[in-house]
């Protein structure tokens, strides 16, 4: 069967008018003073590492993450089924269910603590005692982090905050920064993945050379998962610009949030959903049931997708929009289906093996 993949249809979102939008660009003809340059007048983003006076690498600069990284709508994408407990388990079922209505971002409250390293940019301004993490708000208010490099500890005792408190030492040229002291209230993702007040991160930064920076993650929290995360967002410096204020002023919206329909589809009928799906030679789809979830795993961009059901044949994920509309042939057998997404939408035919074995 020849199967198509197209970009034509308008995107679908959810929550859209949580998006603040930036202000024009200022200070557009100010170079950035201390960059290398190369003889056209571009940064040299290869040139040496920056050292402070005493001989550390300096971090300072605005640094972009990584675009479109998994790990920030699926923390959990590298685990295996039972290694998250079923208490947080349960309640991310919940949230997906729910598409995203409770989320900390639908009430312009900070976004997950992994966020920050995942989507946007940063200003890291690095001094002997503290260093200083000023974190772009993309769809939230800015955030501002402060880690200590002053020798001292975690406190013996932490009232649970929104970004914990951080304490950083140096490895060699790596700045090794621990964070404790979580609330529960946020998520470490889009798609709803909690975490209890035992929540504890570690975060590496090493500065490899003027213009790139290898960053790696590992989150801690042996009441939610059976074993620890980490993921890595390297980052690039961005010159020539600065970041702009963002502030969320829609908390006043969020009374008017509803979430999704709780449609409840039987187990069986779930189950016949499940299979493989192509798009193209190479590029698939494959249906997997996950309690009242249908979770998608697209092949070729290595994104999980939990969904929740909104008909018999409809289902959506939670606040990115996109949406799985099933097709059925005359005998009543899925056959196919489409997903729209924010960029397009494809068509999805079930591989004919299946196929028969449904009709069967």
């Amino acid at each position: 069967m020849k199967v198509k993949f197209f970009c034509a249809v308008a995107a679908v979102t959810t929550f859209a008018f949580l998006l603040s939008t930036a202000l024009a660009a200022q200070w557009v003809n100010f170079k950035t003073p201390g960059i290398p340059r190369t003889a056209d007048g571009k940064p040299d983003l290869s040139a040496p590492v920056p050292r402070t006076a005493d001989g550390k690498p300096d971090l300072s600069g605005i640094w972009r993450a990584p675009r479109n990284s998994p790990y920030a709508r699926n923390i959990a994408v590298d685990l295996k089924p039972g290694e998250i407990l079923p208490w947080a388990q349960a309640l991310y079922q919940q949230h997906v269910l729910d598409l995203g209505a409770d989320s900390p971002r639908a009430h312009c409250l900070p976004d997950p603590p992994p966020y920050y390293h995942l989507a946007g940019m940063s200003r890291i301004v690095q001094t002997p005692a503290l260093t200083v993490i000023i974190n772009e708000g993309v769809s939230n208010s800015d955030v501002t982090r402060t880690i200590f490099t002053d020798g001292r500890g975690l406190p013996e005792e932490m009232n649970p905050t929104w970004l914990g408190y951080s304490v950083g030492h140096w490895e060699a040229d790596t700045l090794v920064v621990t964070t404790a002291g979580f609330n529960d209230r946020t998520w470490l993702d889009f798609f709803g993945h909690p975490h209890s007040e035992a929540l504890r991160t570690t975060e590496r930064f090493r500065r490899r050379d003027f213009g790139h920076m290898d960053f790696e993650m590992t989150i801690e929290d042996p009441k939610a998962f059976t074993r620890p995360i980490t993921f890595k967002a390297d980052k690039e410096l961005v010159v020539d610009t600065e970041l702009l204020e963002t502030i969320c002023e829609y908390g006043q919206h969020a009374q008017h949030l509803v979430g999704g329909k709780r449609f409840r589809i039987a187990p069986e009928t779930l189950a016949k959903y499940a299979g493989t799906y192509e798009f193209s030679p190479g590029r698939q789809g494959v249906v997997t049931v996950d309690g009242e979830l249908l979770v998608l795993h697209l092949s070729a961009s290595g994104e999980i997708l939990p969904l929740a059901a909104q008909s018999e044949t409809s289902f959506m994920a939670a606040l990115f929009g996109e949406q799985v509309e099933f097709v059925k042939d005359s005998s009543g057998a899925v056959t196919g289906f489409i997903l729209r997404t924010g960029t397009g939408s494809g068509l999805g035919d079930r591989q004919l093996t299946e196929q028969k074995a449904v009709r069967k």
